[in-house]
């Protein structure tokens, strides 16, 4: 890590990764702003909005990490959804008014029953208050004035979709999916499936990619730590892809990679690869047929986090 800048409140350089618990009523962008300020980072972004209303796993990269935060943004994800059955609203979930109440006659054997529907690739409708742009313009914009747009179905992957208790008309589902799944579109249309309608109440992130939520620290629980405390729990920027093949480069290979040149190394398997120099981590290559290439590289190694 490189010092930090002289001054209580300068900016410094810090690359690493934080896993940030975030509350629910926060939304993403505020709590990357409040760690960022907390960790008096010069530059900082997150890999995968969470709603206002939801909780849990935001993954927070400093510096160097964010080059590397599309491995998350692409990572499948896992929730804890409730789900009230009986009534839809304006956006989908607990904020917004409601349009439309019917009884619930579902039982706990109907809800495990059309869950199997979800399962898979299948279509999904975006919800109208989302961050999809139409025409330059973000969905939610043109909800607020009332205006209906068109919104193409897109297709998502659900790799695993559980009924974990039912209390009516709340069930608490929990689910598995790739990346782009709108968790308030997936109640909507289980709502729907059922004939009473639904929407979201409570949503939190368990996990993404290889990191979990038992890891993660909250906002609060940082605050009263000493800075060398918080630094202490920054993940190297290397954790970001630990789930690619690692190969290790020495002498003039290492610091040819290091400058953005191809190699030829016929001995390496196609497919992307976190790449050492010297045992330090120095970026992402891309190999195919025989030949390695820098896909993204670190800009200064020494200041990797240790």
């Amino acid at each position: 890590m490189a010092p930090a800048a002289q001054g209580v409140g300068a900016r410094r350089r810090l690359d690493g990764l934080l896993l940030l618990d975030k509350p629910a009523g926060l939304s993403s962008n505020a709590a990357l702003q409040r760690a960022k300020r907390l960790y008096r980072a010069e530059k900082a972004g997150h890999t995968g909005t969470l709603d206002p209303l939801a909780s849990g796993l935001l993954p927070i990269c400093f510096g160097e990490a964010t080059k590397f935060a599309q491995a998350l943004l692409d990572a499948d994800k896992r929730y804890l959804a409730t789900v009230r059955l009986g009534a839809t609203t304006s956006t989908g979930d607990a904020g917004g008014e409601i349009l439309a109440r019917l009884p619930v006659t579902a039982t706990r054997a109907d809800i495990e029953a059309v869950l199997p529907r979800f399962l898979g690739r299948v279509a999904q409708v975006p919800p109208r208050h989302a961050a999809l742009k139409h025409l330059g313009r973000k969905y939610y914009e043109y909800a607020r004035k009332g205006v209906e747009i068109p919104r193409a179905a897109r297709e998502i992957e659900i790799h695993e979709l559980e009924l974990r208790s039912w209390q009516p008309p709340d069930a608490e589902l929990a689910i598995r999916c790739g990346k782009g799944t709108y968790i308030r579109a997936l109640a909507e249309d289980i709502g729907t499936a059922l004939g009473c309608g639904a929407h979201l109440t409570a949503l939190r992130r368990t996990a993404t990619g290889g990191f979990a939520i038992c890891d993660g620290r909250g906002l609060e629980a940082l605050e009263p730590l000493s800075e060398p405390e918080r630094d202490a729990l920054l993940l190297p920027v290397d954790a970001l892809v630990g789930g690619l093949q690692r190969l290790d480069l020495e002498g003039s290979d290492a610091i040819r990679f290091c400058q953005g040149q191809r190699l030829e190394r016929p001995d390496v398997s196609d497919g992307l690869l976190r790449i050492y120099a010297g045992g330090i981590f120095a970026g992402v290559g891309a190999a195919a047929a025989g030949v390695l290439r820098p896909r993204r590289l670190m800009t200064a190694m020494p200041a990797t986090h240790r």
